[in-house]
């Protein structure tokens, strides 16, 4: 199938606009849930105006701290538009686990969409639990990958680096 054919068939079958800003923006990682490559589904990098990012829940799953959106008029965050087939819905919503679906505005190649899907932790925590090594790399790699502002990538660097080092009391040791 030529990436013409893919194009086509994308534009045909029923789809909807998704907003990842954790380890979702890797298309790798989002493969490993949805299962099929999820490349071709990107957009390029968007931003989320009104929200900042944080690591306000511990998932199990990771065994560590994960990102959330919060409201923050002061702030932006930068992440990932996909455009993803209809039919792969139920397999996000059950990577998701914790998290609710929100209907966000992002702007994305200077065209704003709304009603986009992102989500939103549920029972968030009070403070931030930091990531460990492989979520931390995931979400870089995404964030590089996917194109996300160098600036952005250096932030997002720095912010999951200091919860490490506050928390390394916390976090458990490699071998």
């Amino acid at each position: 199938m030529t990436a013409q054919d893919l194009a086509v068939m994308n534009s045909e079958e029923a789809s909807f606009y998704y907003f990842a800003y954790g380890s979702c923006m890797c298309p790798v990682d989002l493969k490993r849930s949805l299962g099929e490559s999820t490349h071709h589904y990107v957009l390029g990098p968007a931003t989320l105006p009104h929200y900042r990012l944080g690591f306000f829940w511990r998932s199990e799953r990771r065994n560590c701290g994960v990102l959330d959106v919060v409201k923050d008029p002061t702030a932006s965050v930068e992440g990932v538009l996909y455009r993803l087939p209809q039919r792969l819905s139920p397999l996000l919503d059950a990577r998701e686990i914790g998290y609710n679906q929100e209907k966000v505005s992002v702007c994305c190649n200077g065209v704003t969409y709304s009603t986009v899907r992102t989500y939103t932790v549920i029972e968030k925590l009070s403070q931030e639990i930091a990531p460990n090594d492989w979520y931390f790399n995931v979400v870089l790699r995404g964030a590089y990958t996917c194109g996300l502002p160098e600036q952005y990538c250096w932030k997002l660097f720095h912010h999951m680096h200091h919860l490490q080092r506050s928390q390394s009391w916390s976090l458990p040791q490699s071998a």
